[in-house]
């Protein structure tokens, strides 16, 4: 059975389904499914885990993900007491010829972009997730009318980052589920450390050339990628606190600092002491 294919129906009384505050956080979910999916999570901070990206969110997240694309639960191993609204959508849940309007040309590209996955930041953010924390509260006409008033805000927004996340080509098994859990488990327990591939993959029962095609196939990264990005993650949360930029390396399990450099550059563009200097400034500013 494909438990991880999450079958989605529309509310009786409105043409899309609203999730308000499913306590996921103890369940590892790495699923797909054909609808458009909005999440807003507020008062927590964890893992964005989009096709194959993998990035950190701190205090609140809004993501806008197309169908197919595998990603993972964003209340994953959240210890605090937080709030989320997922909205689901079929892309024709108006009919399948109601975005050809021109008034709707923004949002049609909304739509198209999402295919791939965008999170949103800043003022959008903010105003958009009191928006969907409304949404539920009203009378189906009017739930309608505010969800298109939010795509609109979405598709007209500067505040916005691609995720690059792919679609699916593969259905994904339980067994093949649990085992990713296991690595996710093993990686947050261990990444401070050395982590040898044949370690990991004997913790889910596999050869090293086994684990390896699998979890290329799972989550489209090797496993070196995976880490590389979950270490610089954790290493941005330390850079934040006011961490050093070389205590913060050796915390996060990298072994050298020009390596630790290089693959902060290349998941977040710019090196570490730019990270943090950015930030400080932000900081400074409001």
């Amino acid at each position: 059975m494909k438990l991880s294919f999450e079958r989605i129906d529309p509310d009786a009384d409105s043409s899309f389904h609203i999730l308000l505050t499913p306590h996921l956080e103890n369940v590892f979910l790495w699923h797909y499914h054909p609808e458009y999916e909005i999440v807003y999570i507020e008062g927590a901070s964890g893992t964005r885990h989009v096709g194959d990206h993998i990035s950190r969110y701190e205090g609140s997240d809004l993501v806008f993900i197309g169908p197919n694309i595998p990603h993972l639960n964003f209340d994953y191993g959240v210890k605090t007491d937080y709030r989320k609204v997922v909205v689901q959508i079929n892309e024709d849940f108006l009919g399948k010829h109601f975005w050809q309007a021109p008034e709707f040309a923004a949002i049609t590209r909304l739509f198209a972009e999402a295919r791939s996955g965008l999170s949103f930041h800043g003022e959008t953010k903010q105003d958009v997730g009191k928006q969907l924390e409304a949404l539920s509260t009203l009378p189906p006409f009017d739930r309608i009318m505010a969800l298109l008033t939010i795509f609109q805000r979405l598709a007209t927004s500067i505040d916005v980052t691609p995720l690059h996340g792919k679609p699916i080509t593969a259905g994904y098994n339980q067994k093949e589920q649990q085992r990713l859990r296991r690595v996710y488990q093993f990686v947050d327990e261990h990444y401070a450390h050395k982590i040898d591939i044949a370690d990991v993959a004997g913790e889910v029962s596999l050869t090293t050339s086994a684990f390896c095609r699998y979890f290329k196939r799972m989550t489209h990264l090797t496993f070196t990628q995976f880490l590389n990005q979950y270490r610089v993650n954790q290493a941005r949360t330390l850079l934040l606190l006011d961490q050093t930029v070389s205590e913060t390396a050796w915390a996060c399990g990298f072994e050298s600092l020009s390596y630790f450099n290089k693959m902060f550059r290349r998941v977040t563009g710019e090196n570490p002491f730019q990270f943090k200097k950015r930030h400080r400034s932000t900081e400074t500013i409001g």
